[in-house]
């Protein structure tokens, strides 16, 4: 089979190393000697897939379905794995190989059902159902744990932030309040939990074991209202369409701070960071449409 990267994929990878590399150049190969070093019959790509590792559907050699991903190191796929690992299926996809050499970039999961995540649900109970996964998530991490953390993430994304306010005046403002918002925020955390990361409607599909469980996780340890400030903006596109967007902007914070004990003023901040930080970088690479949603989105934090 050929295993061609889908369209999305291939566009996602341009916009994070516009410089270019070699992976993939290499994953058609790699991808046929992950499948013959665990004897597995592939079904298909998945389409439209992930934006940062190819997803392919497979059965393993007792005909058990699983799914074969593979990624680039940039989109760290051992820290996945390490979660993945610690969270042992609670809340999440089940990894359905232990780490061994060949592993590299490979992960071996447990399949869910790909075309069916919560965002297919009405608005209100896809947000509560994303929210009760999440919750599950949220755990000591593992002592010696090999995750970046908040405060290192987010401060790479403030040096790209403030290039970017310097470039465009235009953001500068926002960037301002944004950065505010972060320093405030970092100075007296709550609590050090493992966090999925980059959380949201559609990184929850629906399971055999349990109803729903995430998948694809970018690890990494922090409050708990890091995580959740992601799920606040999902919709956006419709958030904004509504003339009482502001409004309702407000109640989802207040209403998803209150079911998931979060403070309501940390998950304002950093619902305000992550939605400026996320349209500087849609900006910055030429998606100019999702810069926009995601800017005026911020200005209502």
């Amino acid at each position: 089979m050929a295993f061609e990267p889908p369209r999305r994929l291939v566009r996602a990878l341009g916009e994070a190393a516009p410089e270019g590399d070699d992976w993939l150049e290499k994953l058609p190969g790699a991808a046929e000697r992950a499948v013959a070093l665990r004897e597995l019959t592939v079904e298909r790509v998945q389409v439209p897939g992930g934006r940062s590792s190819l997803v392919v559907l497979v059965r393993t050699a007792d005909g058990t379905p699983a799914v074969l991903k593979l990624a680039p190191r940039r989109a760290r796929p051992e820290s996945e794995r390490a979660a993945l690992a610690h969270w042992g299926g609670l809340g999440a996809v089940q990894l359905r190989e232990a780490e061994t050499a060949d592993t590299e970039g490979v992960l071996l999961l447990e399949r869910l059902h790909p075309d069916v995540s919560v965002r297919s649900l009405p608005e209100a109970k896809a947000l509560l159902e994303a929210a009760g996964t999440l919750r599950r998530l949220w755990v000591e991490p593992p002592a010696g744990h090999p995750f970046e953390t908040v405060a290192e993430r987010t401060g790479r994304q403030a040096e790209a932030m403030r290039a970017g306010a310097a470039a465009d005046p235009e953001v500068a403002p926002l960037v301002d309040a944004a950065l505010t918002a972060r320093a405030e925020l970092l100075a007296s955390p709550p609590e050090q939990r493992l966090l999925h990361g980059t959380f949201r409607q559609s990184k929850v599909l629906a399971g055999e074991r349990m109803p729903w469980l995430a998948v694809g996780p970018d690890p990494v340890v922090g409050e708990n209202a890091f995580d959740l400030a992601r799920l606040v903006r999902d919709r956006v596109e419709d958030l904004i369409a509504q003339p009482s967007g502001a409004s309702t902007t407000r109640r989802r914070v207040k209403r998803l701070a209150e079911s998931l004990e979060v403070d309501r003023e940390r998950l304002r901040g950093w619902t305000l960071f992550r939605a400026v930080e996320s349209g500087v970088r849609a900006r910055r690479v030429g998606r100019e449409q999702d810069a926009e949603l995601l800017l005026e989105f911020a200005g209502w934090l």
